[in-house]
């Protein structure tokens, strides 16, 4: 007989995870290996926008059966991959969307560092002054500010009809996720998000301001956020479906 704490002190203990590149269709990717003691089974997962794998793999897994695995998978690997761009770095010359709407970046050395947003007779562009080292950041940074005018007032508006007002509203570039909101009130977006079309940023108002009252996901969450978001002037179902097929491709975006 082994009493229960010398059977949970005798269980092998999880390796630390292991890192390794993993080539797929010409593709470079850092593959992640964890170990899980609540693993029963080999799990393969591709991370937010395509940038890299991780694999669950129960304690004690034997490296063979880990390679076998990876091997079998990677026709999967390869057809899911494919709608990801390979590395899109953003440069001038190329296009970005702002609000959905694709504008052309183009670079101006000669002055200190801005973003210009302004339309021609070509279309809508996006001029980036500064050194051409900095023009990534000098984009995130014109996205955060545009985040914080659309979002911050719509958020504010959405949380007063609720009776529940938020602590603070913060802007970030979290990778897994588009925003998320604490119970004592602290909300986090994506400045991501602002790539998308308007309707969609909106619905994504609309859902961390209905966990200020509904930190779930149940049938009164969604009632809440379907309702918020037509007070927002946008279709809840339609902006999840739009946000389902292409949030993984805007954060695949190198800035």
């Amino acid at each position: 007989m082994v009493f229960g704490f010398l059977r949970t002190a005798l269980k092998k203990q999880p390796a630390a995870p292991v890192e390794r590149e993993h080539q797929v269709a010409g593709r470079t990717l850092m593959l992640r290996l964890v170990e899980s003691s609540r693993a029963s089974r080999l799990t393969l997962r591709i991370e937010t926008g395509g940038r890299a794998l991780k694999m669950t793999v129960p304690p004690g897994m034997p490296s063979r059966e880990v390679e076998s695995f990876l091997f079998r998978h990677q026709g999967w690997l390869e057809q899911k991959l494919a709608k990801y761009p390979d590395k899109p770095k953003l440069r001038p010359g190329v296009k970005l969307p702002v609000r959905g709407v694709p504008h052309l970046i183009v670079h101006e050395p000669a002055k200190r560092g801005f973003v210009e947003q302004a339309t021609d007779e070509d279309g809508p562009y996006l001029m980036v002054h500064g050194e051409r080292a900095s023009l990534g950041r000098r984009l995130q940074d014109f996205l955060k500010k545009q985040a914080k005018h659309d979002i911050e007032p719509l958020a504010l508006r959405l949380s007063t009809e609720t009776g529940k007002r938020a602590k603070t509203i913060r802007f970030k570039d979290t990778r897994s996720r588009w925003g998320s909101c604490t119970s004592d009130g602290n909300r986090a977006f994506s400045w991501r998000i602002m790539m998308a079309p308007k309707p969609v940023i909106a619905y994504l108002v609309a859902h961390e301001v209905a966990h200020l009252t509904e930190m779930n996901h149940g049938p009164k969450f969604w009632r809440l956020c379907k309702k918020l978001s037509e007070s927002a002037g946008t279709d809840m179902d339609k902006a999840k479906a739009w946000l389902k097929r292409n949030g993984q491709a805007l954060q695949a975006i190198e800035f």
